[in-house]
């Protein structure tokens, strides 16, 4: 009987340790979710920036050199 219930202290010790490192890896991978949607908004606002500054340099006047040369 004390060989069983070692057993299941074992068991329970082992349950116990898995819970917690599942809890621990749930909490990092929402961490990095949480980079990895910021990260996208970020990306998404600079390609809008990019896009809104090529088309306004389409719509500059051409580089041309002075009289002078």
């Amino acid at each position: 009987m004390a060989d069983e219930d070692d057993r299941i202290m074992r068991l329970e010790e082992t349950l116990a340790h898995q819970g917690r490192i599942i809890e621990e890896l749930s909490d990092q991978l929402t961490e990095q979710w949480r980079v990895v949607e910021q990260t996208r908004a970020k990306l998404e606002r600079l390609t809008e920036r990019l896009l809104t500054m090529e088309e306004q340099s389409h719509d500059a006047p051409p580089i041309t050199k002075p009289p002078h040369y």
